[in-house]
């Protein structure tokens, strides 16, 4: 399992109840439910990766994950996760408040676009960065936002939610082993990842950036 996958199941209570946005081919849910005894359910736009996933016995839904939390009613989940996927969101904001009205608690991490060597592509080429984490060309990407670890953090407390803990990784060897970045991670961190949630008090917010 990916090295932001291994973190975010170790931040998720045994026998919670999870959704997973854009799960994927189902390896965080497999675990959480065989590991943790979670009640795991995901969604995936990928028509092949849901086939996989029920494949592996999983309850995965096809669709638009922005159009399917719709249909949840408030708290119906302990968590919801958005594993490297708000960068191809649309409306970032909907879909965060839509994760924190249907779950206690939201799970996002993504790209760190304020990584060094993407600013050192930039500087030195002019041409839009291309990396391992970000690994398309302009025209072809998936991503239609370029999000930093600061970006993150400043956005939810705009949208008036907390963060209750945070976390900054470089990955290496197909991302499936990686670190904490402890020291100038919005500079040196390939990936953020933040437990988030609602509340008059934040949390612990963990590593400051």
């Amino acid at each position: 399992m990916r090295f932001d996958l291994q973190i975010i199941a170790s931040w998720i209570e045994p026998g919670s109840r999870v959704l997973d946005l854009g799960c994927g081919e189902g390896d965080l849910l497999k675990f959480l439910i065989h590991q943790k005894g979670a009640t795991g359910t995901g969604i995936e736009h990928n028509e092949s990766k849901v086939t996989q996933c029920i494949e592996k016995g999983l309850s995965v839904l096809q669709g638009d994950i922005n159009e399917e939390v719709l249909d949840y009613p408030e708290n119906t989940f302990d968590y919801v996760i958005l594993s490297q996927t708000l960068q191809q969101v649309y409306e970032p904001d909907t879909l965060i408040r839509a994760m924190l009205r249907i779950g206690k608690k939201g799970i996002v991490s993504f790209p760190n676009f304020s990584h060094w060597g993407c600013r050192l592509q930039l500087l030195l080429s002019g041409y839009a960065p291309v990396t391992k984490q970000l690994p398309y060309e302009w025209y072809n990407t998936p991503n239609i936002r370029v999000i930093t670890i600061k970006d993150f953090r400043k956005f939810i407390r705009d949208v008036g939610f907390n963060i209750l803990k945070g976390v900054a990784i470089n990955t290496h060897s197909e991302n499936r082993y990686g670190n904490i970045i402890a020291v100038l991670p919005n500079l040196r961190a390939t990936y953020g990842i933040f437990l988030i949630g609602n509340g008059t008090q934040p949390g612990k917010a963990g590593i400051e950036y």
